[in-house]
């Protein structure tokens, strides 16, 4: 190959070179483009979800105090202190009572959501007997069962270990896992029970003869505002959160939550968490 062949070969393969160099460089201004508007819709999105999680604490804090109010009055009107109601009074009365506590229910649940999306949320582990929360919660929900048809059965905890972790989420699991199961089961029982799951976890079910879920609807249950779409669901009120809240409780406790169901055969919802929360896991709540 001649002198003027070798430079011409050189001076296309530089050429070639300066070309490729402007394309990298044009493809990396372009990847630097795209990674400062990824960065920009990310604050965008941490700002939004900031400013919806202040929303919802301040709401929930302000429906507080006549929600409060309204409760307060409602007590005074029916130990009859003003003087006497009629039963129609009563009537109307309980119902505004009920509708208050309704109420009163859906802002807590928005308030634990803004706490839980603000890292607000603490853990404070204790070690406590699984006979005493089973009581606590047989004691909250007796006035609930004697009105109605449905058993409320707690299964004796026989065997089974103390637990260290927090007794307060736990039982607003549970709380939730039975009042679902009782606004859905017309006739039968709810079961409450417990038992040991693998390696130092335990697992508490809340299991109910009541309508039963398809199985193509589980795996949405314990998102946000999800509800079932079924003519009772359409009777009863609610934010679609409790299920929801459920799941984030049960992670904070360092566990998780499950269904087990069939359409007309009932339900079985179950949280399982280790027997004592690690340390490590309350410290970075």
């Amino acid at each position: 190959m001649t002198d003027s062949n070798t430079n011409d070969l050189i001076q296309q393969l530089r050429s070639e070179n300066d070309l490729l160099r402007g394309e990298l460089e044009e493809t990396n201004q372009g990847v630097l483009a795209l990674y400062a508007e990824l960065d920009t819709q990310a604050e965008q999105l941490r700002q939004a979800s900031d400013l919806k999680s202040r929303f919802l604490s301040y709401m929930s804090h302000e429906f507080r105090t006549p929600l409060g109010s309204i409760r307060s009055i409602t007590r005074l009107l029916s130990d009859e202190l003003d003087g006497p109601l009629s039963p129609e009074q009563h009537k109307q009365v309980l119902f505004i009572s009920g509708a208050a506590s309704e109420l009163s229910d859906m802002v807590d649940d928005l308030l634990d959501l803004a706490k839980i999306e603000a890292g607000r949320i603490t853990i404070s582990p204790a070690w406590f007997d699984m006979f005493d929360l089973f009581a606590a919660l047989r004691g909250m929900f007796r006035p609930i069962v004697d009105a109605n048809a449905v058993d409320l059965i707690f299964e004796e905890p026989h065997d089974m270990p103390r637990l260290f972790t927090d007794d307060k989420k736990l039982a607003q699991i549970l709380r939730n896992f039975i009042s679902n199961a009782l606004k859905f089961t017309q006739n039968g029982e709810v079961r409450i029970s417990a038992c040991a799951e693998g390696d130092g976890e335990v697992r508490f079910a809340v299991t109910d003869t009541g309508i039963g879920i398809p199985e193509d609807m589980h795996g949405n249950l314990f998102e946000d505002f999800v509800q079932i779409d079924t003519p009772l669901q359409k009777r009863l009120r609610g934010t679609g959160l409790g299920l929801s809240l459920c799941k984030r409780f049960a992670e904070l406790l360092g566990g998780r939550v499950g269904v087990e169901s069939k359409p007309g055969l009932g339900s079985t919802f179950y949280v399982v968490i280790p027997v004592a929360i690690s340390t490590e896991r309350t410290d970075g709540a």
